[in-house]
């Protein structure tokens, strides 16, 4: 089984003795030992990831890399947060995904207006199942914990990752800025409600949904 380790904050080592993993393509930034690199089609499996990331334009080239010896994964100085499923399902925008164990399943789900709101059309990617995913953020991520008496709201341009029994309501109107007399036009956020953790980073992404 590969072995996940951040060398610093922005490197994720990955130690291998014959195993696989799944990774950003191009995320490599150096390894040793022996390694052999495929590229894979899509980012989600079979047809139906293929045909929803051509459909909302989304772009998420993975690699296979399976080898014996250590292989290091960075992508623009980004921060790293590892992340451990014992089964349970984590949601995350496709650019923010690094590397996955191979046993990980990886596909798209259909978010709503939640993805309309960011631009980045109406599917997002799921990582399921027993394993470690590496998730990068721009600058260290909070993990916020929702519970049912407690909801949370997130602007859209900060949202990284989710994962838990959430649901997830797209709220127009209003967003952080227009609390201080700053916004302008109609804005949005994100409403998440239930038993969870949900991943934000410390800088807003380029979205459609901060204002329109």
């Amino acid at each position: 089984m590969a072995t996940f380790r951040l060398q610093g904050s922005k490197v994720l080592a990955v130690d291998m003795t014959g195993d696989a993993v799944k990774a950003k393509n191009g995320a490599m930034v150096a390894y040793d030992g022996r390694m052999a690199f495929k590229k894979m089609s899509g980012g989600g499996e079979g047809l139906r990831g293929m045909v929803t990331r051509r459909l909302t334009g989304e772009q998420m080239e993975m690699m296979e890399v399976k080898g014996e010896g250590t292989c290091y994964f960075a992508d623009r100085a980004s921060e790293i947060n590892l992340v451990q499923l014992r089964g349970e399902k984590l949601y995350v925008e496709a650019s923010n995904l690094l590397c996955t164990e191979a046993a990980l399943r990886t596909g798209t789900s259909f978010t709503g207006l939640r993805g309309a709101s960011q631009g980045n059309g109406l599917f997002t990617t799921s990582v399921e199942g027993t394993g470690q995913a590496a998730i990068m953020s721009d600058g260290p991520a909070v993990v916020l914990r929702v519970t049912r008496d407690y909801p949370l709201q997130v602007d859209p341009g900060a949202y990284v990752a989710h994962t838990g029994d959430l649901r997830q309501h797209f709220q127009s109107g209003v967003n952080f800025r227009t609390f201080i007399g700053e916004g302008s036009g109609e804005a949005f956020q994100i409403r998440f409600e239930g038993e969870g953790l949900v991943y934000v980073q410390p800088s807003e992404r380029n979205t459609i949904g901060g204002e329109v």
